[in-house]
């Protein structure tokens, strides 16, 4: 039997992003409400099931798992997850999405565990600016966040930054220098309608894609490149830094469901087959009902990836698309 996962439009599926929880120490604005509730622990996928789970994952093809949130790195034997999923056979890559805070000190247990590369949010360098977009946030901790994942090895590690117009659009260029002097690479993200938000209007907020890259050509030359991260980014490099790649990810602008090749599992263990869509199983409720049963798991992941749509729908103004918040989805 062929492991690979080919969804109903010839599309081979080999990237997971697993959200192993829905809690956070920071309440971003474009991310999640300020006083949310979060899911009591027993509807949340247990450390087992996440690793059941992923096994089957990559014993049908999957190449690439990111672990996200929330914030992954609140979730209590987080370094014993990743150390499991690392060691499974055929994985290329197992990589992380954090905001930083906790790398102060879990850095280098996650390297040592077998994570392969990080990516950390950082939507601003203004100390005030980035408490008030993270309401909870202190930048100096996510900075030495950072510099602790170099130290501890870590390379190729991107920075994502949300771009909101009138909130953190006239720091593009700082942005991208702050990458080139650390040597990381940089991600710009259109901000995604996810979830009712009343702290800010997503109409007004929008900055393309196309946009931020006009701005950053008055500063930078930029290379397009035909590179790829196996994700939804497209990159360009800078003459003037090398090591330094500038990544654009446009749900709206351009967006990149004709190479789709990713699914997501939500904390609840929803496996949710496209972020602007709302089709979905319950894997939490196949694992739990047979437990140990990886025939019974294989089927249901194989028979829901046929269900995988062509393509979003996002739209910039307007009535939300999707109600669930991003810390529920994974980032």
């Amino acid at each position: 039997m062929n492991d690979a996962l080919i969804d109903g439009f010839n599309r081979k599926i080999d990237y997971l992003r697993m959200s192993v929880t829905d809690r956070c120490d920071f309440r971003c604005v474009y991310c999640m409400a300020e006083d949310m509730q979060f899911l009591p622990r027993q509807q949340i996928l247990s450390l087992e099931e996440l690793y059941q789970i992923a096994e089957r994952f990559v014993a049908l093809g999957t190449r690439k798992i990111r672990l996200t949130g929330g914030e992954p790195l609140v979730r209590q034997g987080i370094v014993e997850l990743c150390q499991r999923i690392a060691a499974l056979p055929g994985l290329r890559e197992l990589c992380l999405t954090s905001n930083g805070s906790q790398l102060p000190r879990l850095a280098q247990p996650l390297f040592d565990a077998g994570v392969t590369r990080l990516n950390i949010s950082l939507d601003s360098l203004k100390p005030e600016r980035f408490h008030q977009l993270t309401r909870t946030g202190d930048l100096a901790q996510v900075v030495a966040g950072i510099d602790a994942a170099r130290a501890a090895g870590f390379r190729r590690t991107k920075l994502n930054a949300v771009v909101l117009k009138g909130r953190n659009d006239d720091e593009l260029v700082d942005l991208v220098r702050f990458a080139i002097e650390r040597e990381l690479d940089i991600t710009f993200i259109e901000e995604m309608p996810l979830g009712v938000i009343s702290e800010h209007e997503r109409g007004e907020s929008f900055c393309s894609s196309d946009e931020v890259r006009e701005r950053l050509a008055e500063h930078f030359t930029l290379i397009e490149s035909a590179e790829s991260s196996a994700g939804p980014a497209r990159y360009w490099r800078l003459a003037e830094a090398a090591q330094t790649r500038v990544g654009f990810i446009s749900p709206h602008s351009h967006n990149f469901c004709a190479t789709c090749n990713r699914v997501r599992l939500t904390v609840e263990g929803r496996l949710l087959l496209c972020l602007g869509n709302e089709h979905s199983l319950d894997l939490k409720q196949v694992v739990r009902a047979h437990p140990g049963d990886c025939a019974r798991l294989e089927a249901a992941i194989r028979d829901a990836v046929q269900l995988k749509p062509y393509r979003h729908h996002f739209e910039v103004g307007g009535d939300v698309q999707i109600l669930r918040f991003m810390n529920m989805t994974g980032g």
